[in-house]
């Protein structure tokens, strides 16, 4: 991994996040993502990890703890956070009555790019993810793997620092795969950062240098996914932990 400076990209401290019902989601989760970091959040169904997402993205809110996006407070300086990061849900939800061009464009507008910034962007990006031709079509006619790939266009033309994303590879054919794997090392080694969720372990091994476990709630294991794993499997290391 490149060297660069130290500052986190992403910053979660101490975070408790309980739900009506007194049902506690996140029990005090502290973690932090540097430049170059792809960090990978395991766990199992209903483990914390889409609540822990949604907070770091100012969709929940949270009674206590912190979370900073390159240095601004998620519920302070939200407007901030998000000129710095983009989100992808586990399911994108985009306006189905605009074409995949009118959706990009709309993105575009929001963060002020310019005419030449969105064009050089959309088209790289849409020519490798074999979109092209779909650009001019309703967004309602899409399969669930084009909007995948539409929402991922969408998140990198504006040239985030931290990419926060919720099961990503879910829809996406094998080729969309590899070619966005190859994205995401691109993208880190420009000295942004990755969060993201997976149930995908092998992917998560082959992709990450970091990892964190969670477990109802408690996140019970973090940091290089070589110090953790001890030269066993992912899969192995995830199992150990979620037997003790």
């Amino acid at each position: 991994m490149d060297s660069f400076n130290n500052e986190s990209i992403l910053n979660i401290s101490h975070l408790c996040k309980t739900y009506k019902g007194g049902e506690m989601a996140v029990k005090d989760l502290s973690l932090s993502l540097e430049p170059g970091d792809i960090y990978g959040f395991i766990g199992a169904n209903g483990a914390g990890k889409t609540t822990t997402i949604k907070c770091s993205v100012g969709i929940l809110e949270f009674e206590s703890g912190s979370i900073t996006i390159c240095g601004h407070d998620i519920q302070h300086d939200p407007i901030s956070c998000k000129r710095s990061f983009s989100y992808i849900p586990d399911n994108p939800d985009l306006f189905d009555q605009l074409t995949g061009i009118q959706y990009l464009n709309f993105i575009a507008d929001v963060f002020s790019l310019s005419q030449d910034e969105r064009t050089k962007k959309i088209q790289q990006y849409s020519q490798a993810f074999n979109l092209v031709d779909a650009l001019g079509d309703l967004i309602s006619t899409y399969s669930h793997g084009m909007k995948q790939k539409l929402a991922i266009i969408a998140s990198l033309i504006h040239s985030p620092k931290l990419f926060i994303m919720d099961e990503p590879f879910v829809g996406l054919d094998p080729e969309s795969t590899f070619k966005f794997k190859e994205m995401m090392r691109d993208f880190v080694s420009q000295g942004n950062a990755i969060f993201f969720s997976t149930h995908v372990l092998d992917t998560a091994e082959k992709l990450c240098n970091k990892i964190a476990i969670i477990k109802k709630g408690q996140l019970i294991a973090s940091g290089d996914i070589k110090e953790l794993t001890h030269g066993e499997s992912l899969e192995s290391c995830f199992m150990e932990y979620m037997h003790e």
